[in-house]
């Protein structure tokens, strides 16, 4: 080979594989583009959609639901595009939360993977791309939005409607619609079943003294009133507030009703952000700042840091102090902190009053608390045939279960009344006064609250938890009582309370 002479290398032509073809649509593209070689989808999407849309101005956005933006509106529609039938689409069935007696029985999900639509919003048309990129160990969904240029040229114009949609359904996608955000392993989620838990909530089935329970709900539902009474005087609008004292004695069951009346504000609206845990693949420190973030970003709101003792051990101590109260501003923040140990807490959470300025100890239930308890009881089980709950009884429940917790007294109930619905074959014999002699209420609680106060005082056993005491002592009883003859337990006579 003479020295004038070369060897051109060539791709070809533009569509056999190097780029974007003018003669495939822009689905084509994506479908070429996914079976080999590819190192930046987005780029590559706009390059064919330029090709293919020539006279429309491209906008490239994250993937954000910009669908169901348009669901929510009346003034925004989308069908999907006829010349591109060819989508795909990534549909999956998720299982019930709960195998048995769930009431949706699980739904189906979609995920665009690729898809476009004429898109209208407020009278302008858009075309609207969803593709959804993996590029080697990244992967990014993107909403590419095309508008007409206008014939003038005036391309400002034409970036402003774009702009007004992508404000619009941004701010959408951010909030939350029926829902708690939940923090859990390094990132935020939104939760609906927790938000349904939580319209069940309310203060009514919250035993607590009568100032208490006014005192926590001016406290935080008032902070939300108080906005402009604290610029009068200069402070700062956050606050912080810990709940403490023994497990087991509505320091959860007042958050969630506290939760349940945030969310019936609509002035200003208040939403719930509730952290499972700091922890992250990049580590707690991040995890707290992305906990703080998105409270600046949402607020006003209530951030719910449950067992906050365990959440801010002594190697994030400092990280946790200086975004609850370092330079930046928790503008509308009100923090709720639980623990079941305050002595454990760090001093810097407990008595620094800037930061956790309001504490409320929840401790174990008083006679009159232990009665109102089993009167709640007694509501609860007003219209059941199986039992019968007298009058008399609450007194005497509350006074053998005197040093019970709210929750060993749940116990006792509950594992008497497993006994009593395992029993199928015993008649009952009403007694309509107050004599308990014959009341198999009475004599299956006596007995359940004897096994607890067992648990309670046998030190060698160390059982920490009544929750996973319950059902022992209600089969012990079972089988105790009726060894000579067969246990017949009916599935289906579990009564409604139970549900």
């Amino acid at each position: 080979m003479s020295s004038d002479e070369f060897v051109h290398v060539s791709t070809g032509p533009i569509g056999s594989g190097g780029g974007p073809s003018h003669w495939h649509s822009v689905s084509q593209d994506y479908f070429n583009n996914t079976k080999g070689d590819r190192q930046y989808t987005a780029g590559y999407m706009v390059a064919s959609m330029r090709q293919k849309h020539p006279n429309y101005h491209l906008t490239l956005a994250p993937g954000f639901d910009i669908l169901g933006f348009a669901d929510s509106r009346d003034d925004t529609t989308y069908t999907i595009r006829i010349d591109d039938k060819d989508t795909m689409i990534e549909r999956s069935f998720s299982p019930p939360a709960r195998r048995y007696n769930d009431e949706l029985g699980g739904s189906f999900i979609d995920r665009i993977i690729f898809s476009s639509y004429d898109y209208t919003f407020k009278g302008n048309q858009f075309i609207v791309y969803i593709v959804d990129g993996h590029d080697g160990m990244f992967h990014q969904s993107y909403n590419y939005l095309l508008i007409e240029e206008p014939k003038d040229g005036n391309l400002a114009s034409a970036q402003q409607k774009v702009d007004e949609l992508l404000a619009e359904a941004a701010k959408w996608s951010q909030e939350l619609h029926g829902e708690v955000y939940v923090f859990d392993q390094g990132r935020w989620q939104k939760n609906k079943d927790l938000w349904q838990n939580i319209q069940k909530s309310n203060w009514e089935d919250v035993i607590l003294e009568k100032e208490k329970k006014v005192a926590i709900i001016e406290d935080v539902v008032g902070f939300f009133d108080s906005e402009s009474r604290y610029a009068e005087f200069s402070v700062p609008w956050k606050r912080g507030v810990i709940f403490y004292g023994p497990p087991g004695n509505g320091k959860t069951i007042s958050t969630k009703a506290l939760m349940h009346d945030i969310s019936k504000r609509t002035s200003p609206k208040v939403e719930s952000l509730y952290v499972k845990t700091f922890n992250s693949v990049f580590g707690p420190e991040y995890g707290i700042r992305q906990v703080f973030l998105m409270g600046r970003q949402m607020a006003p709101c209530v951030l719910v840091f449950e067992d906050i003792d365990s959440l801010v051990n002594p190697s994030v101590r400092s990280y946790f102090l200086n975004e609850v109260d370092g330079l930046e501003s928790n503008h509308g923040i009100l923090m709720i902190g639980s623990t079941n140990h305050l002595e454990q807490l760090d001093p810097g959470i407990a008595k620094r009053p800037s930061r956790f300025d309001r504490k409320y100890l929840f401790d174990l239930p008083t006679k009159d608390e232990r009665i109102q308890y089993c009167e709640y009881w007694r509501h609860k089980l007003r219209n059941n045939k199986e039992v019968e709950f007298l009058p008399a009884m609450s007194a005497r429940v509350a006074d053998i279960t005197g040093g019970f917790s709210f929750a060993y007294m749940k116990e006792a109930f509950v594992a008497a009344l497993l006994v009593i619905v395992a029993r199928t074959d015993e008649k009952r014999r009403f007694r309509h006064r107050d004599d308990l002699t014959d009341n198999i209420l009475w004599k299956e609680l006596k007995k359940q609250v004897e096994a607890l106060r067992k648990e309670m005082d046998d030190e060698s056993e160390n059982i920490a938890s009544p929750s996973m005491s319950g059902l022992w002592p209600a089969l012990n009883s079972i089988l105790d009582e009726g060894r000579a003859r067969p246990l017949d337990i009916n599935r289906n006579a579990v009564p409604t309370y139970f549900h």
